[in-house]
């Protein structure tokens, strides 16, 4: 049989029809499309799930200022700390995600999932759940199998860019691909999985892409992680049996319909929002005269 699928509704089916999870679909029409074994597919998802832990690191160790002197140096200062109200996975999550969006910041090698502006939220979401619960690398394998999913279906069926969709449709996918991992490797059906999408993107609709002075630095180190915590919301509630009464291919749906119902000044112009204040203009004159 085909493992074709073009919206999350065909995974979750094909996933119930063969008693196998939603990562497994993804890997089976991974192998019936394309020249490669299950050996190679898996051994290229580990490779992607180390420059994970890589890019953590870096955004940790290396805590000087990026050029722009707007970002750099907050991940160090969380890393470590006792929170004073978040659970200790959120905390991680919420650490680890401004790292690896720091990283970013500072060229260092990152997994753009699904871009590099949302680079942090899946790696940051995942990591702290897999160290929490001491999840192997083959239960880390099935989340960013199902991610990669969630992924595919957004990309193809709407949009992943900030300059197309806002950036519901980049940080939004990469919130919606780490909820879907985190209840894959929990062990989730593939309908909490699904719902873990729809819960997810509902609540971020109408994100704008206000990068000040054109940088992926602000908002957006930060707002990684925010929404690594975000996503950590969306699969407990899904892990718990809360469902979205929206379904999950609609609520896609209705993001791409506002992305690109976007004035042109929210999309990443750098014409709107945060950019235009006076504290963001002065830093764009400041950055543009280095």
């Amino acid at each position: 049989m085909s493992y074709a699928y073009d919206t999350i509704a065909d995974i979750i089916r094909l996933a119930e029809e063969n008693n196998i999870s939603f990562g497994e679909v993804v890997l089976r029409y991974e192998l019936e499309n394309y020249d490669r074994s299950e050996e190679a597919v898996i051994r290229e998802i580990e490779h992607r799930l180390d420059i994970f832990e890589g890019s953590i690191q870096d955004g940790i160790d290396y805590a000087e200022k990026t050029a722009s002197g707007m970002s750099g140096g907050q991940a160090a200062q969380l890393n470590g700390q006792t929170p004073r109200f978040m659970s200790d996975i959120a905390y991680k999550a919420m650490t680890y995600a401004i790292a690896v969006n720091e990283a970013n910041a500072k060229m260092f090698r990152i997994v753009a999932c699904p871009t590099a502006g949302s680079c942090g939220v899946m790696p940051g979401a995942v990591k702290a759940v897999a160290d929490h619960y001491k999840l192997d690398r083959a239960t880390m394998v099935k989340g960013f199998l199902a991610a990669s999913g969630i992924g595919n279906v957004v990309a193809n069926r709407a949009c992943v860019a900030g300059a197309v969709g806002g950036c519901q449709a980049e940080i939004g996918t990469a919130a919606c691909m780490a909820a879907g991992a985190i209840v894959e490797m929990m062990g989730g059906t593939p309908r909490q999985v699904g719902h873990a999408i729809a819960l997810c993107m509902k609540n971020l609709l109408g994100l704008a892409c206000d990068p000040v002075a054109g940088l992926v630095e602000v908002p957006c180190v930060k707002r990684n992680g925010f929404y690594a915590v975000h996503a950590i919301t969306a699969s407990e509630l899904a892990l718990m049996n809360i469902e979205s009464q929206i379904p999950p291919d609609e609520v896609i749906e209705a993001m791409n319909n506002i992305g690109r119902a976007m004035p042109a000044a929210l999309r990443e112009t750098s014409d709107g929002g945060l950019a235009v204040t006076p504290t963001g203009t002065a830093i764009a004159e400041r950055v543009q005269s280095l």
